[in-house]
């Protein structure tokens, strides 16, 4: 199910992915247990009843929490300084992506636009995706319908 030319940890220019359907999803539950080494989020379809749950690391599972409830810090974590070189670089995050699953591992891009350049792909981490969508509340998460199918309940 991996899409036409995916290149891991290399950006590439956009249109490539004209046989994937996107459909639009959101962030709907953070779960983080310590006490069981747990942390799960859960995306869920915006027009739709399917769900899918996506394990994630302790370190991202805290970043996604903390961006969600809002909390600041007085220096930047790793997600608020790739947003500032975004920025800085004049990048504007178009979309998330969650385009893949394999041997039971997500795979997620940023679709990236820049002024008058053509939109770039990126090749990320679900959880990394995640971390940086919830600290850009315009960004749409998108999920391919082949994921859905597979990994939805």
């Amino acid at each position: 199910m991996k899409g036409k030319g995916l290149q891991s940890g290399v950006g590439r220019l956009l249109p490539q992915d004209g046989d994937m359907t996107l459909k639009r999803c959101y962030l709907s539950q953070i779960l983080i247990d310590d006490q069981d080494n747990q942390y799960v989020v859960f995306v869920t379809e915006h027009q739709g009843k399917r769900r899918i749950p996506i394990v994630i690391g302790p370190m991202e599972a805290v970043a996604i929490d903390r961006a969600v409830k809002g909390q600041r810090f007085s220096r930047p974590l790793t997600h608020d300084l790739i947003i500032a070189m975004l920025d800085a670089a004049h990048l504007q995050c178009k979309e998330v992506r969650i385009i893949d699953l394999k041997e039971g591992t997500f795979y997620a891009e940023l679709l990236l636009a820049g002024g008058q350049s053509a939109d770039i792909t990126l090749d990320c981490r679900p959880s990394d995706a995640l971390a940086l969508m919830v600290r850009l509340p315009d960004t749409p998460l998108m999920v391919a319908e082949e994921v859905l199918a597979e990994a939805g309940s």
